[in-house]
């Protein structure tokens, strides 16, 4: 018997008690997996997406909605950064305190254009807590894809409690699978077959992840975290 005629047969066996005129693909299918793992707080949630990010290496950062132009300077300051991509739809009062050159997100900037910019600032759709991960879909403030792939430093900011979800399941429900999704778990990185991570291979080697606004303390003590603060390196 060849594999072919092997591979067949399994196909066959599995399809045994099917009726021949029952059509599976035109049945929704059910989707009665858990939608998230754990009962948790709004606070408690924000709290794993912190760890999380910071697990995967992305450096995070905490600031109320107010003091977040104060900090992107800062961040950008430290870095370095003269020429800064902002894509269209990014709040002005960003980086108003920034005082550097913005380069605007052209669709007919070269791949060498893009890798001459410093950093990227960007928004996020929506940013998953128990995967660490964040969503950009191309909209207001998010820009092209390739945005966040070429330039070497990338600072996304999530808007805290409301961008944020717990799980994967509740995040596709807030997205559209026509626009052009980009999933980022951490700074771009690799390993090889004896495990020795590189970081930078297909994005950026550094991730900065801002959580602007206020939330309740995972105490529930009801007291709002505003100071800004890495919690991640």
């Amino acid at each position: 018997m060849s594999d072919r005629e092997r591979v067949l047969g399994r196909v066959r066996r599995a399809l045994a008690d099917v009726p021949e005129d029952d059509p599976p693909y035109e049945r929704a299918v059910p989707r009665d997996y858990a939608r998230e793992h754990g009962a948790r707080t709004v606070a408690e949630t924000v709290e794993l997406l912190a760890e999380n990010l910071a697990d995967y290496r992305a450096v995070v950062h905490r600031c109320a909605e107010a003091e977040l132009p104060a900090l992107l300077a800062r961040l950008l300051a430290a870095r370095g950064a003269r020429k800064v991509l902002a894509p269209d739809g990014l709040p002005p009062a960003w980086l108003a305190d920034a005082g550097l050159v913005t380069v605007p997100d052209r669709a007919e900037s070269t791949p060498y254009e893009l890798d001459a910019v410093d950093s990227v600032v960007t928004g996020c759709a929506v940013a998953v807590a128990e995967t660490g991960t964040l969503v950009l879909d191309g909209g207001p403030g998010q820009g092209r894809r390739r945005i966040t792939l070429v330039p070497d430093h990338h600072i996304c900011v999530v808007r805290v409690p409301g961008q944020v979800v717990a799980s994967v399941p509740q995040a596709l429900e807030r997205l559209s699978p026509t626009r052009p999704l980009t999933w980022i778990s951490g700074p771009s990185a690799t390993s090889d077959i004896e495990l020795d991570r590189v970081e930078g291979v297909h994005g950026p080697r550094t991730l900065e992840v801002v959580l602007a606004g206020v939330i309740p303390s995972v105490g529930g003590t009801g007291r709002a975290d505003r100071t800004p603060a890495s919690v991640g390196e």
